[in-house]
């Protein structure tokens, strides 16, 4: 009887380490509250799709992770990551040299073109001297934001920030913008709904500048989480030998979205 009760206390204990083990795999994975599609949006029920989405519970179930969609306000992201109220953030955050000095990233998952949108019929150029005058409308805490800041700014274009992407396209839209600046699949989206289509089109991209635009989007994470930044990066690389990026992407893409 003793025996025996030794054994089912060491099965409980086990079972309880097991059950520990589990919670720790658990990952808090912070996206933009806002909508950014087709990367980030809420169905009609409030459960998140879209490609990022995808793209996460494909290199979670890689990395296997346990991982909880946990939506944050754009420009607090990365103040919730240090708190570690979030421990990554999977939202289209490129890897620039301003935020690697306060987290860290895991290599490259996509990379695509800046780009401008204007109103349709408007000769607007994606250059500072073709968007002098102009009011431009930028998400604020973006790389777009730093961009316009740096090269359309000194050439007298008004920089308007907005909280969310939307905002400034609905602003565009409103004729109260001349332009706006944003990812050019984000931008594309837009110019594919109905109210896009009724009133913009795309003017072009912006020149590289790879010191503020980055070398593409990764997975941000805390500065010094190696064990958590490997099992990512290998995560990564796996899904893109094995097809499964592939094949995700096509339902979204007609082009490698993964860039050069």
């Amino acid at each position: 009887m003793k025996k025996t009760l030794k054994l089912l206390a060491l099965a409980a204990a086990l079972s309880i380490t097991g059950a520990a083990a589990a919670i720790a795999e658990t990952v808090k994975v912070g996206i933009a509250a806002e909508p950014y599609p087709p990367f980030t949006l809420p169905d009609a029920d409030g459960n998140w799709e879209g490609w990022e989405i995808e793209f996460m519970k494909a290199v979670c179930a890689a990395a296997k992770l346990d991982c909880v969609v946990t939506p944050v306000a754009w420009d607090g992201i990365i103040p919730a990551l240090n708190a570690k109220k979030i421990d990554m953030i999977v939202g289209s955050m490129s890897i620039t040299e301003e935020r690697l000095k306060t987290i860290d990233f895991s290599d490259k998952y996509y990379n695509t073109p800046t780009g401008i949108i204007g109103a349709k019929g408007e000769d607007i150029k994606p250059t500072p001297e073709g968007l002098a005058g102009k009011t431009l409308g930028v998400q604020v805490s973006t790389v777009h934001q730093a961009y316009a800041t740096k090269h359309f700014a000194p050439a007298g274009v008004e920089i308007k920030e907005y909280q969310t992407q939307d905002e400034a396209n609905q602003d565009l839209a409103a004729g109260r913008l001349d332009a706006v600046q944003a990812d050019a699949i984000a931008l594309g989206a837009f110019l594919e709904s109905d109210q896009g289509k009724a009133c913009c089109d795309y003017k072009g991209d912006v020149a590289q500048d790879v010191e503020v635009l980055g070398p593409g989007v990764g997975v941000g994470l805390r500065k010094g989480e190696t064990e958590l930044k490997d099992k990512i990066n290998a995560a990564i690389k796996t899904i893109r030998e094995d097809g499964t990026y592939e094949a995700f992407s096509k339902k979204y893409f007609d082009f490698d979205i993964y860039g050069g």
